[in-house]
């Protein structure tokens, strides 16, 4: 909180740092449960980012997910799908096709699927969040060993499996 002031105070009003420090304190409140505190500081880091960033940069996508992932926690799924769609498209155009960024945009949204029951198009997205990772991170990576993990859980989750 302190740290948003003395940017708000020393910063105009549209500096990327002020968005950094709304989307920190938005995190904050979204972690102890208080959506409804969180939601206008992530829309507002947002607002500030779309008007101060290039429309394709990653920190828009990283807003994006942002609020994307309250609205699922908060189980408003037809508002966050379009969200993490959209932070995935910016993704996939401003960084290389492999980057680690673009894997966990694909485990954001298989999170969602996964709440939707919608376990053969997560399971698709897992995968190829899983072959970045292995790629790029190696195979003993936490991040590697958690999404191999979430691949099995899905396989198994899906009608038909043993």
């Amino acid at each position: 909180m302190q740290a948003l002031d003395i940017r708000q105070r020393s910063l105009p009003q549209d500096h990327p740092y002020i968005a950094s420090s709304l989307n920190n304190l938005a995190g904050l409140y979204r972690s102890q449960g208080r959506y409804s505190e969180a939601e206008p500081l992530y829309l507002q880091a947002l607002d500030i980012r779309q008007r101060s960033l290039p429309q394709d940069h990653p920190y828009i996508a990283s807003s994006l997910n942002n609020l994307a992932g309250l609205y699922r926690s908060q189980g408003r799924y037809s508002e966050a799908e379009p969200l993490y769609l959209q932070a995935l498209d910016i993704d996939r155009r401003s960084l290389p096709q492999d980057h680690p960024s673009i894997a966990n945009r694909l485990n954001n949204l298989a999170a969602l699927y996964y709440r939707q029951e919608r376990y053969a198009e997560a399971a698709q997205l897992v995968q190829e969040a899983l072959d970045i990772f292995e790629s790029k991170l190696g195979e003993q990576h936490p991040h590697t060993i958690q999404t191999r993990n979430n691949l099995e859980t899905l396989q198994q989750a899906q009608p038909g499996s043993n």
